[in-house]
């Protein structure tokens, strides 16, 4: 989706804009007489550092605890650049592909031992890149030909073998690539089992336009209309349905996170307006019928399960409309914990990451 600016940064981390009570919120128990579960809140001991100033991070994937990848654009037209930890964060690792002057990174996917990354714009300015040795090299997977078109978000299924990329609309429908091979080569599919989708598009915020869960893929889109598009034959055909965030030419959903094909979140937006967060969060309980059901005190810019289905953050950073959020009961109510905003979030094994403007990297 090519609407989207820099954002507005927020200086050095605060401690103290983490609220003494967030320690034990993402703790609490799954039912009404649940023990409250162990582990760490990932607010509770959260630290950020710069990685790359000249970066705006919006690709982010948390492989393990120890291990995350985040990919940018120049905020001085240079090179896109991607790092890659394997150390908590104490340590970044420049692994970028080579002659990348002028894109822009905005997705990331590790698959095993294969590593995906997309950059975004119209014509050739879209791209994937793939390598299989922790970034020592890569190769060109893919780049497109059709001016027309422009890519914006990348998502695999379960074991890396099969992936799609979602594009903006070409002659009145979503554009999808489809993988076979684990990312080698990429196809084009047949729009004819996707709904109109005219003026309808995929916000390339953080990657998470195009999530899967197990065997479905989805999709969370804005513009004309803002909806969720679910696929059960890996691209091939899709429905659709309102997901309940007002749409508008920069509105609508920007992300979504699936705990299960049936539970899902999505947030959302308006970047012509940031302030205005009026039922930017959906959920699903069927994975099919979608609904907005509340209101973050920030854009949400990407969302992310922690654990289960209850636990899940939400983050934004655009435009002044700043924090992160927390909710534990599926998207139902939620908790601004902090006015630190990302563009992206990932968690996984309860610890967290994020990344933002200006090279900012959190992990907690």
């Amino acid at each position: 989706m090519r609407r989207l600016g820099v954002t507005t940064f927020i200086p050095a981390f605060i401690p103290a804009l983490i609220p003494a009570l967030v320690p034990a919120l993402l703790l609490l128990p799954s039912s009404a007489t649940a023990a409250p579960a162990p582990g760490p809140d990932p607010f509770d001991d959260w630290r950020e550092t710069v990685v790359d100033a000249d970066q705006n991070f919006r690709g982010l994937v948390a492989v393990s605890k120890r291990e995350a990848w985040v990919t940018g654009e120049s905020l001085s037209d240079g090179a896109a650049r991607v790092y890659r930890t394997t150390d908590r964060g104490t340590t970044w690792l420049d692994v970028s592909p080579p002659a990348s002057e002028g894109l822009s990174f905005r997705d990331v996917e590790v698959t095993g031992s294969v590593t995906h990354v997309l950059a975004i714009g119209p014509g050739e300015a879209s791209r994937i890149y793939r390598s299989a040795d922790g970034g020592a090299s890569w190769t060109e997977s893919f780049r497109n030909t059709d001016e027309d078109a422009f890519y914006d978000c990348m998502a695999f299924y379960p074991g890396g073998r099969r992936g799609l990329v979602l594009g903006d609309p070409v002659d009145g429908k979503l554009q999808v690539l489809a993988t076979e091979d684990r990312g080698r080569t990429w196809s084009l599919l047949p729009d004819k089992g996707m709904p109109a989708s005219a003026k309808e598009f995929g916000f390339a915020a953080s990657g998470n336009c195009l999530v899967t869960a197990g065997r479905s893929a989805f999709i969370v889109s804005g513009g004309a209309r803002a909806r969720v598009l679910r696929s059960d034959d890996r691209g091939l055909t899709w429905t659709a349905t309102t997901s309940g965030i007002p749409a508008g030419p920069a509105a609508g959903g920007f992300a979504g996170d699936m705990a299960s094909p049936r539970r899902g979140i999505a947030v959302g937006g308006d970047f012509e307006d940031a302030d205005d967060t009026t039922d930017n969060v959906a959920t699903t309980r069927d994975g099919r019928t979608w609904s907005a059901v509340a209101s973050l005190r920030h854009v949400g810019e990407d969302v992310a399960f922690v654990r289960g289905w209850r636990y899940a953050v939400a983050t934004g950073d655009y435009d002044g409309s700043a924090g992160s959020s927390i909710t534990r009961d599926g998207g139902a109510t939620w908790t601004r914990v902090s006015k630190l905003g990302y563009h992206a979030v990932d968690c996984v094994s309860k610890v967290c990451w994020a990344a933002g403007s200006e090279g900012r990297v959190g992990r907690g």
